[in-house]
């Protein structure tokens, strides 16, 4: 039988811990058939972002078209968009799909990836057609323009239509790591997780997105679906827990033991 086939719309990421590199990897580790549409070209690492080159908007509608002329698509996982107009383009061309919204606002190291217009570009265009949204509580504080607790924010973003899980938590506080799903008119629901101590955790969000949309394209409920990509990022970060590659915060594990 036929995987079930999920797309990745991102950028890339020349050190392979996150972006597109990240997500193919992840659906191919969770039975998924990954397709992908580049929206930009990075020079990153460890250490950070050195250089971003945007694929012009035309280019990646075309990539677009010809994945979604082609292929059964059962899931859409967004990361990097870069501009406004992407993520216009990307609203238009992806709702009606189940869709989940990665808001890669600000890099790991700090590099900004997404301006003011960005950011309203996700509120107006992409979050009232997002399946979920899965900002980690710094990119859902900068969605919602202002501080607060995770389950506020979460609760929130969800008043936009979509269902939200910000993401993260205090675990050198608690041992644990608590993620606030929040959907459209329901009170936020906490999702605990095992917290694992490591600075190997570069493209962390992206391959917890990505497991997400993977377990979506397999036909699981959102909140089974959060729940598994979980536990599924806690397995790889306890595999990469004691790497010492790179000079700066390292790669979440994309690799599988090889009996």
């Amino acid at each position: 039988m036929n995987p079930p086939v999920a797309l990745t719309i991102a950028g890339t990421d020349s050190g392979g811990a996150a972006g597109t590199a990240a997500d193919l990897a992840t659906f191919a580790a969770l039975g998924v058939h990954g397709a992908c549409v580049i929206t930009a070209v990075t020079a990153q690492d460890t250490t950070g972002v050195s250089d971003i080159h945007a694929i012009p908007v035309a280019t990646v509608e075309a990539q677009l078209r010809a994945v979604f002329d082609d292929l059964p698509v059962a899931a859409v996982k967004t990361g990097m968009l870069g501009s406004a107009e992407a993520v216009a383009l990307v609203a238009r061309l992806c709702a009606g799909r189940p869709l989940v919204v990665d808001p890669v606002l600000v890099a790991t190291s700090g590099a900004v990836l997404g301006g003011e217009d960005v950011r309203r570009a996700y509120l107006d265009h992409l979050l009232p057609v997002a399946t979920v949204v899965t900002p980690n509580l710094d990119e859902a504080r900068a969605l919602a323009g202002h501080d607060g607790s995770p389950e506020e924010i979460a609760a929130e973003l969800a008043s936009v239509r979509s269902a939200v899980i910000v993401t993260g938590g205090d675990p050198e506080a608690t041992g644990t790591c608590t993620d606030w799903l929040a959907e459209p008119g329901r009170p936020p629901v906490p999702l605990t997780h095992p917290a694992v101590p490591t600075k190997n955790d570069h493209g962390t969000g992206c391959t917890y997105s990505s497991a997400l949309a993977a377990h979506l394209a397999h036909g699981a409920p959102l909140r089974e679906a959060a729940e598994q990509a979980a536990a599924y990022v806690t397995r790889q970060l306890t595999t990469s827990q004691h790497w010492t590659l790179g000079r700066g915060r390292g790669p979440i594990a994309h690799t599988k033991e090889i009996a």
